[in-house]
């Protein structure tokens, strides 16, 4: 089965992110799942590496690293990046900068699709 998981929201003030990565890497979990996560909007800097976070508080750059660790695709929406100044050798290992065209490919290959 293959998701795709859509994030819009900031990586820190909201937990909409936080949700939708914890459902991310759930999914991954099952060998014979295929999880895609496509950053939009200001979910563009999910991906920026080099996040510190307090101990104890969840750290989104983190929770990436697992689902691109378990084999799942993490594309970030190249406009977006740019109206955010988000630069492509800052993103965290394994995203990389994406396109609508390549969001609409995901989207037809996907089962299923969620939107946080």
């Amino acid at each position: 089965m293959d998701y795709l998981i859509i994030l819009n929201d900031t990586p820190y003030g909201t937990e909409r992110s936080y949700n939708g990565l914890r459902l991310a890497n759930s999914l991954a979990k099952d060998p014979e799942t295929r999880v895609s996560v496509f950053l939009m909007g200001d979910a563009a800097s999910c991906a920026v590496a080099g996040q510190t976070t307090p101990n104890g508080y969840y750290n989104i750059e983190r929770m990436l690293k697992i689902v691109s660790s378990k084999g799942g695709r993490i594309g970030v929406c190249g406009s977006c990046m740019d109206a955010r100044g988000v630069r492509a050798d800052a993103l965290v290992q394994g995203a990389q900068r994406s396109s609508m065209a390549d969001l609409t490919s995901w989207t037809k290959e996907a089962d299923k699709v969620v939107v946080f």
